[in-house]
């Protein structure tokens, strides 16, 4: 029985990391410079109504321990930021994205670099449909990244949608 046991989990890990290397074979040109990351980033989430997205592309942007984390004001008016995995972000918003169609696009990115570490201000327009003329918001994605020598790893997002009270300041909008 044990014997049984040990095979079974050995095919198991086997099979995962054979999963795992599929997964690095399709990927990871997706995420070998920057440009490509963030292209990816906002690809993977942006579709039509009834289009299915791919979360597994979605997922491998991430690293293991990502955050996003999105902040502004609450029903009562409390600034605030929830919290979430890539998992839970896909529980959370990924039906609702694929069921009422939903486009963010980069319209202005400002970089910084020290070392490994990449934080960019991303500024974006959404909208519902890929043919939509206006947005229905904007807003600036804080993406912090780290290069391990042969990918990005997205860390953390934390973003916050444009207000009456906080608009775009024109340094994060294209010139």
């Amino acid at each position: 029985m044990k014997k049984l046991i040990l095979l079974l989990t050995l095919s198991a890990f086997i099979a995962a990391t054979a999963d795992a290397q599929t997964g690095d074979q399709k990927y990871l040109p997706k995420v070998k410079s920057l440009d490509s990351t963030l292209y990816n980033l906002y690809a993977v989430i942006s579709g039509e109504k009834g289009e299915k997205r791919d979360w597994d592309l979605f997922k491998y942007l991430f690293h293991a321990d990502a955050q996003l984390i999105p902040s502004g004001k609450n029903q009562e008016g409390v600034i605030g930021a929830r919290y979430m995995s890539p998992d839970g972000y896909v529980t959370s918003s990924g039906k609702w994205l694929e069921e009422n169609g939903f486009f963010e696009k980069e319209i202005y990115r400002k970089v910084d670099t020290f070392g490994n570490i990449t934080q960019v201000f991303s500024t974006y327009e959404s909208y519902r449909s890929e043919k939509d003329e206006k947005p229905f918001a904007r807003g600036i994605n804080s993406i912090q990244l780290m290069h391990d020598g042969s990918r990005y790893w997205i860390i953390n997002i934390y973003w916050m949608a444009e207000t009456a009270e906080h608009p775009l300041p024109e340094k994060y909008l294209p010139h």
